[in-house]
C-alpha cells in the first residue's frame, strides 16, 4: 500500500471526527518499502500491533492524542493491544480489512439497477478475510463523513468512520467480532459540516423495541424452509379463476397475551394459522409489519422497510409464521407502503443532510394528510430501493403477495392538494409519471422473477388499467381493491329498509364496472375505525335486525363477483370498533348471535371454495347475469353465477327488507330441482329458520327473461343460494 506521510491537519480531522477518508490514514500502509500501522484509540495511552506472539510498539503521534503509529515488519495479519492506567485490551483493527463490495456492486448501485440491494447494503454477519464480524454499508452520497456507532465502540463516531466507495455514494466498513444482536446506528456529517441526527439503517434487518429506535444486526441467512409444496402450487391458488378469500389482520391486536403484549410470530404460527384455515379463508393479509416507530400508525408509517417488526419477534420467527401458513395451504399477503414515510429524526428524511429519499420541494415531497414525506420516485437509487424492497419480501420471506397501500396518492401530483400546492408534470398534467413508472417496474420485476405471486392495489379512483399488464399500458397489478363497491353498498346497508328502495342503484351500480379490473371486494380495517363504528353497529334496526342485515350483507358479498376480504373481528360481528391497543372481542362468541355470524362466514368461505360458479369467473362478465336487478320496490336482487359449462349454476337471491315473501315468483335458468345451499336466516346462524325446506322446484315457463320459474320463500333480511341439482 502506497501512502504519503500524513500531515497534522489530517490527524486533527481524524481526532475531531471530520475526516472523510480514514482508510487513507489508519491501518497498514507501505511507506518507503516498510509496512507502517496507524491506529486511533481515544482511550489508549499505549498501543501495540501484535503479530503472532510479537508485539510491536506503536508510538504516539505528537499533538495527536489517541493516534499511534509505527513500523510492523512482515505481511502477516495483526491485532491491536491498547493500554491505559495499567489495563490492556486486545481488538482487531477494522482498518486492516479490504472492501467487501465489488466492482459489480458499485456499478449496479450507481446505476440504480441492483435488485438485490439488501445483499450489498445493510449489516451482514460474515467471515471476511480471516475474521468473523459484520459488514456495514449505507448509501449517503452527500455526506462528508459516515460512521457506524454502537455499544461495540461506545457510540463514538470517531472510532469506525467508513470507507466511501467512489461515485456511488456508498460507504462501507467491516468490523470484526460484531455479530447478531448488536445495536447500531449511522452517525453522519452532512455536506455543510452539520452533524445529523443519528440514523437507523435504511436496509437494516432488525430494530430495537419502540420507542427505542437503533437498528439491530440480524443474521438472516440459512433459514430451513419446508414450504415447497405450497410454492409449487401457488400459481394455481392465486390466479384470477381461483377462490381467494382474505382475512386481514393487524397482528399486534389480533390476540393479546401476558398482560396485554402482542401475540408473537411463533404463537401466531399456530393460533392464527389454525383459525384462518378453520374459517375457510385462503389468505392471511398482514397489515404492515415493516418496522415502524408509532403504534398508532398501525405500520403505515414505516421506517425499517427491510425489518419485520420486533413487536412480535425476530425475522426467523416471522419466517416461521409464513412457513406454517404455507404448510397449512394458506397464502400470506403483506401490506407494502411505498407511498410515504415518516419524518422521525432517525428515519430517511434528510438522511445525509440533504433530501435524499424525498423531494426537496414540499409541494412534491410532503403529505399534509399524514404529515409524512414522499419518496422521490424519479431518482434511480430511490426507485431501486423500493423495487428491491418488494423483491426482498418475496425472496427472503416467501411472501406470496404485496398489497400496495394508498396507490391513488402516488398516481396524482395534486392528491389532497389545493391549486398552487402542487407541481404539474412535464406536460402540465396531474399524473405522477415517476410514481407510475415505479409501480410498473415493481410489478414487472416481481411477476417476472417469482412464479405465482400476486400484487394488489388499494386504488380509490378510476385510474384506468390498474390490473392490466404493463406491456398493454397498465400498471401491472394482479388485482385492485373495489373501493367504489364498498362505499356504495355500505351506504345502502346503513339505511333503514324503508328508504332502501330509493337507493337500489347503490347495490347494482358495481356490476356496471365489475369486470373492468380484477377486483377484490374489501371490507377492511378502514371501515371500523376513527369513529366509523363496527360492522354490526352500522346496521339499522333492533338487535335482531342488525344481525339479520349483516348476515344478508355478507351473503350478498360472497355471492357477488370479485375476490373477498374481511378484516378481523368482522366475522364475529363484534360490537366495538377496532382498537389497535386491544384484541379482537373473542368473548362475544359466548353469545349465540355472534357465534352464528362466525359460522355463517365459515360456511360462505366453504361454499365459495367448493362451488366453482362462485369463484371461477369472478373477473369475467360471462360468469354473471341478472335475473332481477330492478325490483327496487321490494329491495330484492337476484342473479346467476356460472363457472365452466360443466359446473353447477348458482342463483343468489337477496331480500333487504324485513318483509317475508312467502311465494315470490322468480325466473330461473332451468327447470328442475334447486338445492338451497345457504340461507342466511337459518337458525344455526341466528336467524328465524324460514325458507324452502332445503329445495326449490323450478317449472318450465319463462319469467324475468329466464326459461323457468319458481315460487320461492324469501325470509326477511336474508340471502339464499340455490344450486342446480344435476341428477
Amino acid at each position: 500500500m502506497d501512502a504519503t506521510h500524513p500531515s497534522a491537519p489530517d490527524y486533527h480531522r481524524l481526532i475531531n471526527g471530520q475526516h472523510d477518508d480514514p482508510f487513507s490514514l489508519l491501518g497498514p500502509h507501505e511507506i518507503d518499502g516498510q509496512r507502517y500501522v496507524t491506529a486511533f484509540d481515544p482511550g489508549a495511552e499505549d498501543m501495540w500491533a501484535v503479530v503472532g506472539d510479537d508485539g510491536h510498539r506503536l508510538h504516539p503521534v505528537d499533538d495527536a492524542p489517541g493516534i499511534f503509529r509505527g513500523p510492523v515488519p512482515g505481511a502477516q495479519s495483526y491485532y491491536l493491544r491498547g493500554g491505559a492506567k495499567g489495563n490492556h485490551w486486545d481488538y482487531e483493527d477494522a482498518y486492516r480489512f479490504g472492501p467487501v463490495l465489488g466492482e459489480m456492486d458499485e456499478y449496479l448501485l450507481g446505476e440504480g439497477s441492483h435488485l438485490r440491494i439488501w445483499e450489498a447494503l445493510g449489516a451482514h454477519v460474515m467471515q471476511h478475510e480471516d475474521q468473523h464480524g459484520t459488514h456495514f454499508a449505507v448509501w449517503a452520497p452527500n455526506a462528508r463523513r459516515v460512521s457506524v456507532i454502537g455499544e461495540f465502540n461506545w457510540w463514538d463516531g470517531r472510532r469506525h468512520a467508513m470507507r466511501k466507495r467512489g461515485a456511488t455514494g456508498v460507504w462501507e466498513i467491516f468490523i470484526p467480532y460484531v455479530g447478531d444482536g448488536a445495536r447500531y446506528r449511522y452517525e453522519i456529517i452532512g455536506p455543510d459540516g452539520t452533524m445529523q441526527p443519528r440514523k437507523a439503517d435504511p436496509v437494516g434487518f432488525g430494530s430495537e423495541h419502540p420507542p427505542a429506535n437503533a437498528s439491530v444486526v440480524r443474521d438472516i441467512r440459512n433459514y430451513d424452509w419446508s414450504d415447497e409444496g405450497w410454492i409449487g402450487t401457488r400459481a394455481e391458488a392465486q390466479q384470477r379463476t381461483a377462490p381467494i378469500s382474505i382475512y386481514e389482520v393487524h397482528l399486534p391486536s389480533w390476540r393479546r397475551k401476558d398482560w396485554g403484549r402482542p401475540i408473537s410470530y411463533i404463537e401466531a404460527a399456530t393460533e392464527l394459522v389454525e383459525y384462518v384455515r378453520d374459517m375457510g379463508f385462503t389468505h392471511i393479509e398482514l397489515m404492515p409489519i415493516s418496522e415502524y416507530p408509532f403504534d398508532g400508525s398501525w405500520g403505515y408509517q414505516p421506517i425499517g422497510m427491510f425489518a419485520p417488526t420486533i413487536r412480535c419477534g425476530l425475522p426467523s420467527e416471522f419466517r416461521d409464521l409464513v412457513n406454517a401458513a404455507h404448510r397449512a395451504g394458506l397464502g400470506v399477503i403483506l401490506d407494502w407502503v411505498p407511498g410515504h414515510f415518516p419524518s422521525d429524526p432517525h428515519g430517511l428524511g434528510q438522511f445525509d443532510g440533504t433530501p435524499l429519499y424525498e423531494h426537496a420541494d414540499p409541494r412534491e415531497g410532503f403529505h399534509k394528510d399524514w404529515n409524512t414525506l414522499i419518496y422521490n420516485y424519479g431518482r434511480a437509487e430511490v426507485s431501486n430501493f423500493l423495487t428491491a424492497n418488494a423483491l426482498y419480501w418475496l425472496e427472503e420471506f416467501h411472501i406470496d403477495a404485496l398489497r400496495v397501500d394508498a396507490v391513488a396518492s402516488m398516481l396524482y401530483r395534486d392528491y389532497s392538494r389545493n391549486p398552487g400546492e402542487w407541481v404539474p408534470n412535464k406536460d402540465g398534467g396531474r399524473e405522477n409519471y415517476e410514481a407510475i413508472a415505479l409501480l410498473q417496474r415493481m410489478n414487472s420485476e416481481t411477476y417476472g422473477r417469482h412464479t405465482g405471486i400476486m400484487t394488489v392495489a388499494e386504488e380509490s379512483t378510476a385510474y384506468p388499467g390498474v390490473s392490466q399488464p404493463v406491456d398493454q399500458g397498465g400498471l401491472g397489478f394482479g388485482f385492485k381493491w373495489n373501493m367504489g363497491w364498498m362505499n356504495d353498498t355500505l351506504e345502502y346497508m346503513k339505511k333503514d329498509p324503508i328508504y332502501r328502495s330509493h337507493h337500489h342503484h347503490q347495490m347494482t351500480f358495481g356490476l356496471v364496472y365489475a369486470f373492468s379490473e380484477n377486483f377484490i371486494l374489501p371490507i377492511s380495517h378502514d371501515e371500523v375505525v376513527h369513529g366509523k363504528g363496527s360492522m354490526i353497529g352500522k346496521m339499522p334496526g333492533n338487535d335482531w335486525e342488525k344481525f339479520a342485515n349483516l348476515r344478508a350483507y355478507y351473503g350478498f358479498m360472497w355471492g357477488h363477483p370479485g375476490k373477498k376480504l374481511l378484516f378481523m373481528g368482522q366475522e364475529l360481528a363484534q360490537r366495538s370498533e377496532w382498537n389497535h391497543d386491544a384484541q379482537v372481542d373473542w368473548d362475544c362468541l359466548e353469545n349465540p348471535m355472534h357465534a352464528g355470524m362466525q359460522t355463517l362466514v365459515r360456511d360462505l368461505n366453504h361454499l365459495y371454495q367448493t362451488l366453482p360458479a362462485l369463484h371461477a369467473r369472478d373477473c369475467f362478465d360471462d360468469g354473471f347475469s341478472w335475473i332481477r336487478g330492478d325490483d327496487a320496490q321490494n329491495s330484492v336482487f337476484a342473479w346467476v353465477r356460472r363457472g365452466a359449462p360443466e359446473d353447477a349454476e348458482v342463483v343468489v337471491i337477496c331480500n333487504f327488507t324485513p318483509r317475508e315473501h312467502v311465494a315470490y315468483r322468480m325466473g330461473m335458468p332451468a327447470a328442475g330441482i334447486w338445492r338451497e345451499a345457504l340461507n342466511s336466516d337459518a337458525s344455526l346462524y341466528g336467524g328465524g329458520n324460514r325458507g324452502n325446506y332445503g329445495v326449490v322446484e323450478a317449472l318450465d315457463g319463462s319469467h324475468h327473461g329466464q326459461p323457468a320459474h319458481a315460487d320461492i320463500v324469501l325470509p326477511p333480511l336474508s340471502v339464499i343460494y340455490l344450486v342446480r341439482d344435476h341428477e
